[in-house]
């Protein structure tokens, strides 16, 4: 069995991050406005075998790339961006909010002499409910209607053994629905089923799919293809309910 990945502590950890963020002040100065932490770091609920994520604020006009690396026994992401960049990545709603808005808000700071992560961590609640609605519209078409499609193809060929796979993507995007619907965002991806269960509006038969996905029960590919059907029913009834259309009365181009 290979040793790594291999758990550090949180002490460990940080050792590595202010060696990483002194080695960017010294070779960037000026250039830098901030640098923090987010993830389960930022968060303070990481586990032993967390990556290292970090925000690095740079000048407007002062470009760094990403960088990616596994150096042992840590993995890093280094996510660069200018300050107006990152400032409309924070304000941006679509399908990722629920996922990514936790990144602009759980932030350690670890250099912002300029105070900048707190006018970034308010940025995420801002967009309106019209904008939300939108992003819950745009989603609508090309994931849970394209997934639906998918299902509905494979169920039809017999290829049933789609069915588990086509199920868990189809769940995930109408979680994410349920996030942008609720303006709440996860915690953690890998909380995603169990929270959104918690989230007051969601659409009938959702919970039902859910529950099978979490309990593993995955074998009995027509009564998941039912399931879905009649989740896809309630999720159209919702869209309604929330006064969203998404289907295009005339052909207009």
């Amino acid at each position: 069995m290979l040793t790594y990945p291999v758990p550090t502590t949180r002490e460990e950890k940080f050792t590595i991050i202010h060696t990483l963020k002194e080695k960017l002040l010294i070779s960037y100065g000026e250039n830098i406005i901030a640098i923090g932490v987010y993830g389960s770091i930022g968060k303070k609920n990481e586990g032993a075998y967390s990556d290292i994520e970090m925000h690095v604020v740079t000048q407007n006009g002062f470009v760094l790339p990403d960088n990616e690396f596994i150096y042992l026994p840590f993995k890093v992401e280094l996510d660069c961006n200018e300050k107006s960049v990152l400032i409309q990545k924070a304000k941006t709603v679509n399908e990722m909010w629920p996922i990514k808005a936790g990144s602009f808000i759980h932030i350690e700071s670890l250099y912002d002499p300029t105070d900048f992560f707190s006018f970034l961590q308010t940025l995420p609640m801002q967009p309106t409910d019209e904008e939300f609605k939108a992003a819950i519209k745009k989603f609508m078409i090309w994931g849970p209607f394209e997934s639906m499609g998918k299902i509905r193809n494979n169920w039809e060929n017999g290829n049933h053994s789609y069915l588990p796979l086509g199920t868990i993507d189809f769940a995930w995007e109408i979680a994410s629905l349920i996030g942008l619907a609720n303006k709440q965002y996860f915690t953690t991806r890998a909380k995603t089923f169990e929270e959104s269960l918690h989230m007051k509006v969601k659409p009938s038969g959702y919970e039902e799919l859910v529950w099978h996905i979490l309990e593993g029960k995955l074998e009995d590919k027509e009564k998941l293809y039912q399931i879905c059907e009649t989740l896809w029913t309630g999720l159209n009834n919702w869209c309604k309910e929330l006064g969203i259309e998404y289907i295009n009365q005339s052909l207009d181009v």
